[in-house]
């Protein structure tokens, strides 16, 4: 069934690219996407699918209008959704993920909004990061070096390599 897979929730994703980038990487790895509208391009756009490569026509996707649209359908239980922000309490690396569980991450420029983080603080995960020079990963990185944390527990068979 799919909703015991793992998900992907963007939130107004900004970059096509970034995008097309982490739909092959759930592709990849057999999850499904979740967009929350507003979009900052076209989802049909050609830099989707070109950072999707022929990838894209096998992205599991789901599209919402909003949160709280999405909220309404999935209603998924509080302890499933995990939140990646900058700021984020706790590191990535401290819980144990269920393999299905939301991981949310927020537009490139101004991430989560405030009131979606509202009431989730203890839900809310940053990446470690060891240089003072970067404030922040690009989403398609960010994104991909979380799934596979949350993936790890899963990789002990079933994986081609």
């Amino acid at each position: 069934m799919a909703d015991d897979r793992m998900k992907v929730v963007l939130v107004a994703p900004e970059i096509p690219g970034n995008t097309g980038t982490i739909g092959r990487s759930c592709v990849a790895l057999d999850l499904d996407l979740i967009l929350i509208k507003p979009y900052g391009f076209s989802i049909d756009d050609k830099a989707v699918r070109r950072a999707g490569l022929d990838y894209w026509q096998h992205v599991r996707l789901s599209e919402y209008d909003s949160w709280a649209t999405f909220m309404a359908a999935r209603q998924p239980r509080r302890e499933k959704l995990f939140f990646f922000e900058e700021h984020g309490a706790r590191s990535v690396y401290d819980p144990d993920y269920p393999t299905d569980s939301y991981l949310v991450f927020g537009r490139e420029t101004k991430g989560l909004p405030p009131d979606i983080l509202a009431g989730h603080e203890d839900r809310t995960f940053h990446l470690p990061m060891r240089s003072p020079h970067i404030r922040s990963l690009n989403l398609a990185n960010a994104a991909t070096a979380v799934v596979y944390q949350a993936l790890r527990a899963q990789f002990t068979g079933g994986c081609r390599r």
